[in-house]
């Protein structure tokens, strides 16, 4: 009768390998994966295979000088090895902030990264073009990538274009050693491309990303030597809804800005020219005009915009939520009515330390536009999250 009783009983332990990944995938709480994998080898390895990111510890999520010095020093090939080969349906890998891992490490993605789709290379400083190569052969799928600070050139950058046709977001900030040949190889080869930062690529003109697919919607130039040619390269897809430039770095600029607003760029809905201090009223006009998609204006700290500048975008930029005009030295209690009396889709105006405007001017402000919360605080940074940007054709 024992032996009967004993027949009848039943443990979790008895199902097959896919039921029990299929529990696991159902489990929400970390720490309840990581308890799964320690109940016995046969789980463990259900664990492994169904592991889709990591991060190593030294790895950081937002880049600043906290985390510059809580970088990682002791990841070697040795332990990439070992953790490609125990999880290898990674889709997401980030080795950020591993500053002495080298190139050859790179080489062990081609037996075992196939799967990943990204990969942050932040701050690895070590890696050059020829490990960019490697992954390039090891990750033919990949379709994000962040190299910032990066020592890589022109020549990593095309091998990358080459092997990874299906790049939508990709990170290039204060890659020193890139210029315009590189993004031509990137903007061509990848046509899917959704998303480019270049912001301190000081040896970037704009003009390498002339002809880029109408599927990028996102550009951070900030702090750029742009050109006005590459200005126009830049909107030259017709499908941009964000652009940052903010902090122009090119002195003879004056007008150049007025190719954003010349038909390429209609459907761009955030713009940050914060710093851009040489822009002129004649840039605004034509911004006002040819951007009427625009729910986000950053101008702070551009002196040259007058009350000309000021009227045209209260008479044109009928969806505009959020304007930043913080420190505008020209803007005055003409240009703040422009703003009242035009702009009926305000809800926003970030403005402080603005001398020629009246207590009398911002209170009648105030008092018409009693729906629009007027903030003193001064944003350094607007827009989403470049990796999160998706190319939406319908919008």
């Amino acid at each position: 009768m024992g032996d009967s009783l004993m027949d009848g009983v039943t443990s979790i332990m008895l199902l097959p390998d896919d039921c029990l990944c299929f529990i696991f995938n159902f489990l929400d709480c970390r720490t309840d994966r990581e308890s799964f994998g320690l109940t016995c080898h046969r789980w463990l390895n259900i664990q492994n295979l169904n592991r889709r990111s990591l991060q190593f510890p030294c790895s950081f999520g937002i880049v600043g000088p906290s985390s510059l010095s809580q970088s990682c020093t002791d990841i070697n090939s040795f332990h990439l090895y070992r953790i490609l080969a125990r999880f290898q349906q990674l889709e997401y890998l980030s080795l950020s902030g591993c500053v002495e891992i080298l190139d050859s490490a790179l080489s062990y993605l081609k037996p075992y990264g196939s799967k990943l789709q990204t990969l942050c290379l932040d701050c690895c400083f070590k890696i050059s073009d020829y490990g960019i190569s490697l992954v390039g052969d090891g990750c033919p799928f990949l379709t994000t990538i962040s190299l910032y600070r990066c020592s890589i050139t022109d020549a990593g950058l095309e091998a990358l274009a080459n092997a990874c046709l299906a790049l939508r977001h990709v990170n290039l900030a204060y890659c020193s050693c890139i210029s315009d040949s590189g993004l031509r190889a990137l903007s061509q080869g990848c046509r899917e491309l959704q998303a480019v930062k270049i912001s301190n690529c000081r040896g970037v003109s704009g003009v390498g990303l002339r002809g880029c697919s109408s599927t990028l919607v996102y550009i951070d130039a900030e702090c750029c030597n742009l050109e006005p040619e590459g200005i126009m390269s830049i909107v030259s897809g017709g499908g941009l809804k964000f652009l940052n430039i903010a902090s122009l770095s090119c002195s003879n600029f004056r007008n150049g800005l007025e190719a954003i607003g010349n038909g390429f760029a209609a459907r761009l809905k955030i713009l940050n020219l914060r710093m851009c201090r040489s822009v002129t009223d004649a840039s605004i006009v034509a911004i006002a005009k040819g951007c009427p998609q625009l729910q986000e204006w950053n101008l702070a700290l551009c002196h040259e915009v007058r009350v000309l500048g000021w009227a045209s975008i209260g008479s044109n930029c009928h969806n505009l939520k959020k304007l930043h005009v913080n420190r505008c030295r020209n803007l005055c209690h003409q240009g703040l009515q422009a703003l009242r009396d035009g702009c009926k889709e305000l809800s926003v105006l970030y403005m402080s330390r603005n001398s020629r405007i009246s207590d009398t001017a911002l209170e009648l402000f105030k008092l018409y536009r009693c729906n629009v919360e007027i903030k003193a605080e001064e944003v350094m940074s607007i827009g989403p999250n470049w990796d999160g940007i998706d190319y939406d054709e319908s919008t």
